[in-house]
């Protein structure tokens, strides 16, 4: 009697190596980032899932499993690791799309939040609509590591400014108060004011504090090395009332490339100084700022304003405006009037820095009165 020979069924493992290896060149792959280790999903043209697993976050791991693969599209969110990704992939050939984690509530606020869930939301969206994913272009290698010098500096500034708010609550208890001064000079002018039962511990503390001045002096330096050397263009922003060599080349590293927007009031909107929208039929109510965007460019931005609007900063068309904002009255008039200069100090920076014009305090009466007398 002849053997019947019976052929074990292919494991779930099996068909979907099979099938990955069948539409390799029509996958489309769903990254999800972690500190030490990635979820991948890969979708076949029909939406299946065809493989999943995880992969450590090494470029050395990342490389083994992407760079002898022939082209697909790989969505993943931005975070701390989407710039080196999406960079070495796309030396690979992959299409890869890095989607604004803000716009992505569906992953964020999803009540079954889990790497692999997001990993395959991810693979779903990049499949039917990349524009779901509202995709963001990171800046280059080398702007990233200049605004790090920036936000290396801002580091040291927050640290002293800890350190200098220590010293004033330590020697409260003691009856007395140091003096006001700024904190370039805290440790010279404090040094004589130091309780003598308390003078040894926060002598140190004043030391640390001198050294983290020096430090933040030579940041200022290199910063001013940079701008010259690396992005004169930003020089020209210089030329507003207020904007200093720290703003101005945060701005310009910030957004990168003054040409990714059309409309320089989008700047603004970039840097989340555009009020939010919740309207619904007749119901549009008066929201606050999206804080979408860069937190330490919006930041410096509206310490600008603030300088714009002082008494003693020169006049122009800009702080006029504001100071009728601010003039109206109301519950936080003032607050708002600032965010609202911030906010045209961004739009007035954009079109300063595509036009390479210098700053104009009454631009538009000048236009005007060109126009009238023409």
């Amino acid at each position: 009697m002849p053997q019947t020979i019976y052929s074990m069924p292919q494991t779930k493992a099996a068909r979907r190596r099979t099938a990955l290896k069948a539409n390799l060149t029509s996958l489309t792959v769903g990254l999800d980032l972690g500190d030490q280790w990635g979820q991948l999903c890969w979708l076949d043209p029909d939406g299946e899932v065809v493989d999943e697993g995880r992969v450590k976050m090494t470029a050395a791991a990342l490389s083994a499993r992407f760079a002898s693969i022939s082209k697909v599209r790989v969505a993943l969110e931005t975070g701390a690791h989407s710039l080196w990704v999406s960079q070495l992939l796309t030396s690979f050939g992959h299409e890869v799309i890095v989607a604004n984690s803000r716009d992505l509530a569906a992953i964020s606020q999803s009540d079954q939040k889990s790497d692999r869930n997001d990993a395959e939301k991810l693979a779903r969206y990049g499949r039917v609509d990349p524009s779901i994913l509202h995709p963001i272009t990171h800046r280059t290698s080398e702007q990233q590591a200049d605004l790090t010098v920036l936000r290396a500096r801002a580091a040291l500034v927050r640290t002293r400014t800890l350190l200098v708010n220590a010293a004033r609550g330590l020697v409260k208890p003691f009856g007395t108060h140091l003096p006001k001064c700024d904190p370039d000079q805290f440790a010279a002018r404090c040094r004589g004011s130091l309780p003598e039962a308390v003078d040894t511990a926060l002598t140190s503390l004043l030391e640390e504090i001198a050294h983290l001045t020096n430090r933040i002096t030579e940041f200022d330096g290199r910063i001013e090395v940079i701008a010259k050397t690396k992005h004169p263009e930003a020089t020209i922003l210089r030329t507003v009332p207020g904007v200093g060599p720290l703003t101005s080349l945060c701005f310009v590293l910030t957004l990168g490339d003054k040409a990714r927007f059309a409309d320089s009031r989008d700047a603004a909107c970039y840097l989340g100084l555009q009020p939010k929208k919740s309207q619904s039929g007749e119901h549009d109510p008066q929201l606050g700022i999206t804080r979408a965007g860069n937190r330490y460019a919006r930041s410096l931005l509206v310490e600008c304003a603030h300088k714009i609007l002082h008494v003693f900063t020169p006049d122009s068309a800009l702080k006029q405006w504001g100071l009728k904002l601010a003039a109206r009255g109301g519950k936080n008039a003032k607050k708002r009037a600032i965010v609202a200069v911030a906010r045209k100090l961004a739009v007035v920076l954009h079109r300063m820095w595509v036009k390479q014009e210098r700053f104009e305090p009454f631009r538009e009466a000048r236009l005007q009165s060109a126009t009238a007398g023409s």
